[in-house]
């Protein structure tokens, strides 16, 4: 097979090798200059042109062009999580022709596997920095998506004026970003959007009150700690974070995660529809702690995902309560229930 000339791209913090050839993919290999950096995907083959891959490099760095190229590319990665966490509450039927919005879609890797999924759906994409909006319509050009529309947030409490009705919200990894003012006025907004018989779908956003923080620090107990405490803690303890860093940055990280309460709170005061959450039925799921042994993180332990998943097993038989380390929940908007004294009356007659 003929291999064209490599390409060279230079970068402060190191270089990019792309070797092609005809009808396959390319070669993507990453060169640090610090050896010792860690780096997820030194290598890694694609078939986005270079166009793509430059802006890839631009925006995200060096070190995380291969893992950004792999989270729309790999199927065994984002695209399982992902599809599973909606696929175990919904059939794939359900999601034909319908208006999904993939709210903080980022960089669009979680918005082209839907596009690629339900293809008679139109995807929605929302997110607020121009930069990553630039690759998500990079991605979107190159795969030749016409059930595809990128819009920018205004601000981070806002959305685009554009939106309209859609019949799905997808929140995958956002959730645990949003800062608490942010959560409190944006999931209404967001709620708002959908019909009776809608579903807001919510994953891979680590559990407030799992016993260990899985996202941002990995520290036991740092969840049930106040966050005057939980700061102290985690800038001494954590060896993932810098010693400098503020709460308010901790909290943009994900520290606080977020709990199936605190959600359906949020929704319930948002006044337009009841939240009821669904439990996933599908795809070999039984239950919440199912859905995340089947996919999510942690792929590289199946001993410790095992045993996270009989302790939470028995955790739920004792206390009904179902814990693990990360979220994946869908919430039915259903008709609200007009509880006003007129209502009870005539309910009542």
């Amino acid at each position: 097979m003929a291999l064209d000339s490599p390409i060279v791209l230079k970068h402060a913090a190191g270089e990019v090798r792309i070797e092609r050839r005809a009808d396959a993919p390319a070669r993507v290999a990453v060169t640090l200059a610090d050896a010792e950096r860690f780096m997820p995907r030194p290598v890694i083959e694609t078939r986005y042109p270079t166009e793509l891959i430059e802006k890839i490099l631009e925006v995200k760095g060096l070190a995380a062009l291969g893992d950004e190229i792999a989270r729309d590319e790999d199927p065994s990665y984002v695209e399982s999580s992902l599809l599973l966490d909606l696929l175990a509450f919904r059939p794939p039927e359900w999601f034909a022709g319908k208006r999904i919005l993939d709210f903080g879609c980022g960089s669009g890797a979680s918005t082209m596997i839907l596009a690629r999924r339900f293809p008679a759906s139109e995807i929605v994409g929302i997110e607020l920095e121009e930069r990553l909006l630039a690759i998500a319509r990079l991605r979107a050009r190159f795969y030749g998506f016409d059930n595809v529309r990128l819009l920018r947030s205004p601000s981070g409490v806002e959305l685009p004026a554009e939106i309209g009705a859609v019949d799905c919200l997808v929140l995958s990894a956002v959730f645990e970003h949003l800062l608490p003012d942010e959560r409190r006025l944006l999931l209404p907004k967001l709620w708002s959007l959908l019909p009776a018989g809608g579903v807001l779908f919510l994953d891979q956003t680590p559990h407030r009150w799992f016993p260990i923080e899985p996202h941002t620090t990995y520290l036991p107990l740092i969840n049930y700690l106040p966050d005057r405490i939980a700061h102290v803690y985690a800038r001494r303890c954590s060896r993932l974070i810098d010693a400098k860093v503020t709460w308010p940055q901790l909290l943009r990280g994900g520290v606080r995660g977020g709990s199936e309460g605190e959600i359906l709170a949020l929704l319930r005061k948002a006044g337009s529809g009841d939240p009821a959450l669904l439990t996933p039925d599908r795809e070999g799921v039984a239950d919440r702690i199912d859905l995340w042994h089947a996919g999510g993180t942690f792929h590289s332990y199946p001993r410790g995902r095992r045993l996270v998943r009989d302790v939470a097993k028995a955790v739920k038989r004792l206390t009904g309560v179902e814990i693990v380390p990360y979220l994946s929940i869908a919430v039915e908007k259903t008709a609200r229930r007009d509880l006003s004294p007129t209502a009870c009356a005539a309910a009542g007659a």
